[in-house]
């Protein structure tokens, strides 16, 4: 199919040659008679497969006819960030400089007043992200009563950032009888419920499973031992093993962004950040270095993901893997776009085992491993969690015998003398000292001088302070153990019907017996 069966007029058919494409993709060839009809359609396709110009070129046909007034802009385009409003605007330029159509763009990091004097003038094509215009809604400087069209575009990325609030706050204050269109990569429920709240009857245009991967796309994972340092290494050495004309390198965290662009710039290589808190002048820099080849390699976070058209780009590494599987398809969206060949390598961790898994889980099929030249490794043995598990139980394996053999040796090294014997249990001093008195009143005339010294010898205290007879202290001097463990202790013994007591001091040495006479006998 040419585009010329699509119903287009000439001056827009002569600018759609002039920028080089004479066949519609699928996306395009399906939306494009419906909105021409002026039906609401739901586009559902993979990022990179010419959502853009499936609505921008219906759009410029219907408005080629008719003029916009001052502050009333007849289109409306709502983008989810600055760099998709900016590149929705290249392309109206391009597919509509033989129409005279005046376009505004509504966007942060500008002057007010320069968006304020285009509006006054009168706008056919008002493209805009969702903060901006309820800016200038709420100042008085646009009015939004004419819109003829309303496009929502990456709609599944306004939810994600949570832009669904002011895109029904921006719907309500839209007259009731329009066109609508909205395009998403994928359709969560929230997508769905807007769906059917704000459109008539849409068409679904889907062409091809949702939230799957382009197959011009060849993709690859390597997996990293180590932190952040090591993964920087890894990318270094990717880079340099794969044949790279530009790349975008995908962080999570806008720190990491400019963390991993001084270490790549600092290695010789030409690279530069894209993240949300550039202002926005340097961000719109940035990205035209970056098409027009002056920038090698972009470090971004997913504010550069969805819907950034670079040309020929050959190659997207993903150094973090994202938490939500579905920018894992925006972001390798980047490259191989419009049927050209592209690769597109993740870098994970263990620490990244749980985020990969929804990926995979996402794609239906494991992400095939390749090696730091980028070549596919034999993914024979069942994938990257075979792989992973076997790895782990040869891991475990070697602690396991490593140390064994630690064990071993170090049994082998000790001597006899080194080995001690298993330590006695530690008897009370009640039970001591009623030993030490029985083997003194047994052994004491049979004692030699022997006997004395080895006694003597094995005692912990010094011979002199050691008399014949234990030293007992005054209560006074006591601490509350040695006083507990030296108060007089009493052993109770029962014959027939009398029960006699015998007394010990506190070195366990009997001094006499007494009867026990009952209590009621004392009367």
């Amino acid at each position: 199919m040419k585009f010329d069966e699509l119903g287009l007029s000439d001056p827009l058919l002569k600018a759609i040659g002039d920028a080089g494409y004479e066949s519609p993709t699928p996306i395009q060839a399906q939306a494009i008679p419906h909105l021409l009809m002026g039906r609401d359609i739901v586009g559902i396709a993979q990022t990179g497969t010419g959502k853009t110009a499936s609505f921008t070129l219906p759009m410029i046909e219907i408005l080629s006819t008719g003029r916009a007034r001052a502050r009333m802009p007849r289109s409306l385009i709502l983008e989810p960030t600055r760099e998709l409003a900016a590149q929705v605007a290249e392309n109206f330029a391009t597919y509509g400089k033989n129409h005279k159509l005046n376009m505004a763009l509504l966007i942060g990091g500008v002057s007010f007043s320069d968006q304020e004097e285009k509006l006054n003038r009168g706008v056919d094509v008002l493209i805009a992200t969702p903060g901006r215009l309820i800016d200038h809604f709420e100042r008085g400087k646009v009015l939004l009563a004419d819109i003829k069209i309303l496009v929502v575009d990456e709609a599944d990325r306004m939810l994600d950032m949570g832009f669904i609030p002011d895109v029904e706050k921006i719907i309500k204050l839209l007259p009731p009888i329009r066109q609508t269109a909205m395009f998403s990569a994928t359709m969560p429920s929230e997508i769905k419920r807007l769906t059917d709240s704000y459109m008539m009857n849409p068409r679904n245009v889907q062409v091809d499973a949702t939230a799957s991967a382009a197959q011009t796309v060849t993709q690859g994972l390597l997996r990293v031992n180590g932190g952040f340092a090591e993964k920087r290494a890894a990318l270094r050495k990717l880079v340099r093993a794969c044949n790279v004309g530009n790349a975008i390198v995908f962080c999570n965290r806008k720190r990491d962004v400019a963390t991993l662009e001084k270490s790549l710039t600092s290695h010789g290589f030409n690279a530069a950040a894209l993240h949300g808190d550039m202002h926005q002048s340097a961000r719109m820099e940035t990205l035209a270095r970056f098409r027009d080849g002056e920038i090698t390699l972009l470090i971004a976070s997913d504010v550069a993901a969805r819907g950034l058209d670079i040309p020929n780009m050959s190659h997207v590494f993903n150094f973090d893997v994202p938490m939500h599987a579905d920018d894992y398809i925006h972001r390798i969206g980047r490259t191989g776009r419009a049927g050209k060949e592209g690769h597109a390598f993740t870098l994970a961790t263990r620490s990244d085992e749980k985020f990969l898994d929804g990926v995979e889980r996402l794609l239906g099929r494991p992400i095939p491993p390749i090696d730091p030249e980028g070549l596919q490794k034999d993914n024979a043995k069942g994938g990257t969690k075979a792989k992973k598990k076997a790895d782990t139980e040869a891991d475990e394996s070697s602690s396991e015998s490593t140390k064994d053999t630690d064990a071993k040796a170090s049994d082998a090294e000790k001597s006899p003398d080194d080995v001690k014997a298993p330590r006695r249990r530690r008897r009370s001093s009640r039970a001591r000292s009623d030993d030490a008195k029985t083997e003194s009143a047994d052994n004491a005339p049979e004692a030699t001088d022997d006997d004395e010294k080895s006694s003597e010898a094995s005692s912990d205290v010094s011979p002199e302070a050691t008399p014949e007879e234990p030293i007992e202290r005054p209560r006074w001097m006591r601490s509350r153990r040695e006083s507990s463990s030296n108060d007089s202790s009493r052993s109770r013994s029962r014959s027939g019907n009398d029960e006699v007591e015998e007394i010990k001091d506190g070195h366990g040495k009997a001094f006499g017996k007494e009867e026990y006479t009952p209590a009621f006998l004392r009367r």
